[in-house]
Formats: structure tokens, sequence, C-alpha cells
């Protein structure tokens, strides 16, 4: 028997109809573990109850700092994070970056409400708790449990907009086959990087979209705006349009970071066309995201530039992409 920390954020799971309002999160963790069989001890702690589409990056830090609180813990085994699925992406991938503890922290959600007349909640909460539980995920970092299936933080992105298995990428770590937890992989571990800061609540990282015909206007007015850093949300391989390498080298110029992602789901940004493409972004300064999606390119960009970091730093931490380690069966 494990002791398991449970930390409520809000979510589809923790959400009922509230008629022609639409669903709207209300429970507290305390409903949420009333279905757990308790093979585990539980505690809980609310951080907020909100839908995830309104969380800000403060709100993100906030989760952190409870999550880092959670695993120093002497008494706590194991963490698990009830989430919405809209940014849990994100949010995972932050703690996945800063997290240096061998203990598991492993989020969940649901894509069905707590009032559904069969939600997938409960299900996927027993499963998060298990994994969290299982002395073979130590050392595995942040983790998603999420309709039978774990995947690591990096690389995950929300796939379908209502598939009950919503999410794809990342390294699928461990599996369920009934009631038994089968891990099929460890993912490598980088160095934890610092927390965020207060300054990590005021980064400003704008995501453009690099669509055929976009122009640079938007990338401009982002610049021009303030921003810290900009995600280009290229094509393919890591592509943009006509005026994009001259607009990208006044914006390093004038100490913006700008971040080389694509907006293809599977494969790192590889620059290999020139005339404009991928070669030329990179000459022009900017700094390819290796096999990071533009959301998750985000959230490390604002953690680095609110620290803050050199372009060389940020283009270590981009290109030092973790894989797979070992295929292990449990």
């Amino acid at each position: 028997m494990a002791s398991i920390r449970i930390l409520g954020t809000g979510g589809t799971i923790a959400s009922r109809s509230a008629g022609t309002g639409g669903l709207v999160a209300e429970d507290r963790t305390d409903d949420l573990i009333r279905t757990l069989s308790r093979r585990h001890t539980v505690t809980v702690r609310d951080i907020m109850v909100s839908g995830s589409y309104l969380l800000q990056l403060s709100d993100l830090r906030t989760i952190a700092q409870a999550a880092r609180n959670a695993v120093l813990d002497s008494t706590v085994d194991g963490v698990v994070i009830t989430h919405g699925t809209d940014t849990m992406e994100e949010t995972a991938f932050l703690l996945d970056l800063v997290h240096g503890s061998p203990k598991p922290v492993v989020f969940t959600g649901s894509r069905r409400p707590a009032d559904a007349a069969a939600p997938d909640g409960p299900q996927n909460l027993e499963e998060a708790v298990e994994a969290a539980a299982s002395p073979e995920l130590r050392g595995t970092g942040v983790l998603v449990s999420f309709a039978g299936k774990i995947r690591s933080a990096r690389g995950l992105f929300l796939a379908s907009t209502v598939a009950a298995d919503p999410f794809a990428g990342g390294t699928e770590v461990a599996h369920f086959i009934g009631d038994s937890l089968h891990v099929t992989a460890r993912p490598l571990r980088p160095s934890p990087m610092r927390m965020p800061s207060e300054e990590f609540d005021q980064a400003r990282v704008s995501i453009i979209d690099c669509a055929l015909g976009t122009d640079t206007g938007l990338f401009t007015y982002a610049v021009h705006a303030g921003a810290d850093a900009v995600v280009l949300a290229g094509t393919g391989l890591g592509n943009a349009g006509p005026g994009f390498v001259e607009a990208v080298q006044d914006a390093v110029r004038g100490g913006c970071f700008v971040v080389l992602s694509s907006r293809v789901p599977f494969g790192p940004v590889v620059p290999t066309y020139g005339a404009g493409g991928g070669v030329d972004l990179v000459r022009a300064g900017a700094i390819p995201s290796g096999d990071l999606k533009p959301s998750q390119a985000r959230i490390l960009a604002a953690l680095l530039t609110s620290q803050p970091a050199t372009p060389e730093q940020i283009h270590r931490v981009l290109t030092a992409a973790p894989g797979r380690q070992g295929g292990q069966s449990g």
C-alpha cells in the first residue's frame, strides 16, 4: 500500500451540467475520490476548481509549486493531479521540466463529466493512483494516465476533441491490462530546471501560425508589442513563407527570441530547405524546437526567458531531447 497525494485543479472530471450554460467545474477532490477502491492511502488538496482553458501561467506556477511541496513530503510516495484535457499538455510539460524527484507525478482527467450516465473519470483516477503508487514508475518523471495508457508528458498532445483516449505523442510508458499495470519503457530524464519564478507569470510568448499565404503582420505585431519570444508553427520540417526570414532577423536583433516549431503532429523540426525555408530561418536566428510542438515549445520558452536564459542556453535545452530508455515489461 502506497500513500498518494491527489491535487485537484478542476476540468471535466470535476464538471457538471449547468443546463443551457454548458458544463461547469464545481466538484471538489473529496467528491472525486468517493469511488476509489482504497487499495492505497490517499490524501487530497484542492488547488483550484477551473476549466483548464481558463488557466494562466500564474496558475501553472501554483500547480507546479503544489506538486513540489507534495513530493517533498516524506509521507507521500506519489502524486496525482486532476486536470482538464484542453491544456493538460502544457501544465504536465512544465512540471516535467522542473521535476527532480523520483516520485511519480501523474496527471489524469476525463472526457465525460461527473454527472454523465457513464463517467470515465472514476476509472481514470483509479488507474492514475495505481500508476503513482507503482515502484516501477519511480524516476520516470511526469506522466499522463488516460483510458488505460500512461504516456510521458514531453511530446504529448491532445489529438482528438471527443475520443475517450484523446492523447497522442510522447512515449507510452505503461498500460493497463485489466487491473494489472505493465511498464513498457522508461523515458530518459534530463536534469531538472529551476522552478518558475513570479516573472514566469508575466512571460509573453506568442505562437504564430505559418500557414500557406500567411504574411508577417501578426509576427511583427507580437514582437513590437513586447513579446519575450515567438514560436513559429511552421509547415513541414519547419518552414515559413515569404518575408519571415527578414522578420525573424529583425526580431532577434531586437532581443526577441524566435523558436521554430512545426504544425505537423509527429516528427522533429529538421531545417532542410533554403529559399526562405528552415535553413534560412535558422541562419536568421530562429532556434529549432527539436521534437517539441508549438504548445510545449511555448511553455519552455516562457520558462527560459523568465529566468532569463541566453540564446545558447535555449538552443541547448531545445536540442537536448530525451528519448526512451530500454523497453522493459513489468
